[in-house]
């Protein structure tokens, strides 16, 4: 019994460690994303050259913020539920998690097997962002404009996607990085926008993805086992409550 206790506490710790680990990269997740909310422009010249080129499809503080909320209450129950030894954090804790896990795995499925139907959902959601906001929010402006001068792309799917944008309607052309003429920039208000990139972000970001597949996939695992191992512990000392 006294070696059952003990091992009950080594784990009750280890649970209590690891979330609060888990709520303390939570706080710094959320309170990056209020900074890039609030000062946009700062963030990107401190960290706009080492960013994702996926993050900077998306608006990159909103991403924050919502990992960083989602880290605080996962990192939350676990922890307090582990000190206090509540059952019922304990199996919301337990809940929460096996949902995430869920949800990274059918989006996995999603973007493995229905890749197209991936593009569908992404275009639908970020190319009205572009129309609405670029020219207008200079964070996310910038944060275009970073992507598309790394990844020599333009828009999500291309060129048009800039169309009755903010910035289209002030400046009637579409940003400098669409241009693709030898010996400068075109004047893209023509009719006809000869010239002009239709290689869109998506397949650059999508083939970089690829490139590391190895890197993405070593990555996703780590991040499963971590999820199955917290789920475990968390059973188990929920089971090991009812024996107390």
């Amino acid at each position: 019994p006294s070696a059952k206790m003990g091992f009950f506490t080594f784990i009750k710790v280890m649970m209590i460690l690891f979330n609060l680990a888990i709520f303390l990269g939570g706080g710094t997740l959320l309170g990056v994303g209020i900074w890039v909310t609030v000062d946009g422009q700062s963030f990107l010249k401190i960290f706009g050259a080492l960013s994702s080129s996926v993050l900077q499809v998306v608006n990159v503080s909103y991403f924050l913020i919502v990992i960083g909320s989602i880290l605080l209450v996962i990192g939350f129950l676990g922890c307090y539920g582990a000190q206090k030894e509540s059952k019922c954090l304990l199996m919301m804790f337990f809940s929460v998690v096996l949902i995430i896990f869920i949800a990274e795995i059918a989006a996995a499925v999603v973007a493995l097997v229905y890749t197209g139907l991936a593009e569908t959902l992404l275009t639908s959601v970020v190319t009205p962002l572009l129309k609405e906001k670029y020219g207008a929010d200079s964070s996310f402006t910038s944060i275009w404009n970073i992507t598309m001068g790394e990844i020599h792309c333009c828009g999500l799917n291309n060129y048009t996607d800039f169309t009755h944008s903010p910035f289209y309607k002030k400046n009637e052309t579409y940003p400098e990085f669409c241009c693709n003429v030898v010996g400068g920039s075109l004047p893209l208000a023509r009719p006809h926008p000869c010239g002009c990139l239709l290689q869109g972000c998506f397949p650059q970001i999508l083939k970089e993805i690829k490139t590391n597949a190895g890197v993405v996939g070593g990555v996703a695992a780590g991040i499963a086992a971590l999820e199955i191992s917290s789920m475990a512990v968390s059973m188990y000392l929920y089971c090991r409550l009812d024996q107390k």
